[in-house]
């Protein structure tokens, strides 16, 4: 058994060798043209209906793959949407941060000794120490809100192009069953012609029938006016004195009946002259 396996590896191992080192020349070259021949020859051989119901199919098998370019959209919009609550809420932290680190800077502008916010007194250097880190917190948030909105920026753009992406796939789809449709249309053209020829030959045999049908009533026709010509030459009565052998027949009658006359009053004579003796 282990023999027979290595012999057939072995034999295996051969015959891809010969292939290989073959594929590299000429001969090569030949195989390849008589497998594309051959392959084109097998889809050739699919009926179109067939083909066309396989196009159907992989249209068909389109529409997961943009269900789940939709469910990214679905996801990024819903990401896209938490970024922009994120930089509205950075947009109006620093908006109110700089209202009131401008306020500490016009209070002290003003050259107060002491400065009351919220029922509290705070001297000239605590206002300007808290002025110093709101402005500080001002600058950092500044900056993460710069980032925040580049971030949107980015995520916004990748948004638009699944859209984009997806509205491509769905508009290539239903093009596609367009022309599957289209394709189809022509396919039941062809076969209404094809139909239409297969009429045109059964037409053909009918006119032979037709034909045929002439030709026997034209040989009834023949067959009558032979009986019909045959019957006047028989039966006819000649009218024309051109006509001798009815005149013949004629006085040929006549005479047969004057010698039957004749030969009947001869016998009445005899007995006649007998009876007197």
């Amino acid at each position: 058994m282990i023999r027979k396996a290595v012999k057939w590896t072995l034999l295996g191992a051969v015959v891809l060798g010969v292939v290989f080192v073959a594929g590299r020349g000429a001969v090569g070259s030949y195989l390849r043209m008589a497998f594309d021949e051959a392959r084109q020859e097998a889809k050739n051989m699919v009926p179109i209906e067939w083909e066309l119901k396989r196009a159907r199919q992989m249209i068909g098998r389109l529409e997961p793959e943009i269900e789940q370019q939709v469910e990214r959209v679905i996801r990024e919009q819903i990401e896209v949407a938490k970024l922009q609550r994120q930089l509205k809420k950075n947009e109006e932290r620093l908006a109110k941060c700089k209202r009131d680190v401008l306020r500490l800077r016009d209070d002290l502008e003003s050259g107060s000794a002491h400065y009351v916010y919220a029922g509290r007194s705070f001297t000239e250097e605590q206002v300007r120490a808290d002025l110093a880190n709101r402005f500080g917190h001002y600058k950092d948030l500044e900056g993460v809100t710069e980032k925040l909105r580049k971030i949107l920026e980015i995520r916004q753009r990748k948004l638009d192009a699944a859209q984009q992406k997806v509205a491509a796939m769905r508009m290539a789809k239903r093009k596609l069953e367009v022309e599957i449709e289209h394709l189809a249309a022509r396919l039941e053209m062809v076969q209404v012609a094809q139909t239409s020829s297969s009429l045109t030959v059964d037409d053909s045999h009918l006119s032979r029938t037709r034909e045929l049908l002439e030709e026997i009533e034209t040989r009834l026709d023949v067959n009558e006016q032979m009986l019909q010509t045959k019957a006047e030459l028989v039966d006819r009565i000649p009218l024309d004195d051109s006509d001798t052998s009815a005149r013949h027949v004629a006085e040929e009658v006549t005479r047969y009946f004057e010698q039957d006359e004749s030969s009947a009053a001869g016998e009445a004579g005899a007995v006649a002259v007998t009876e007197a003796d």
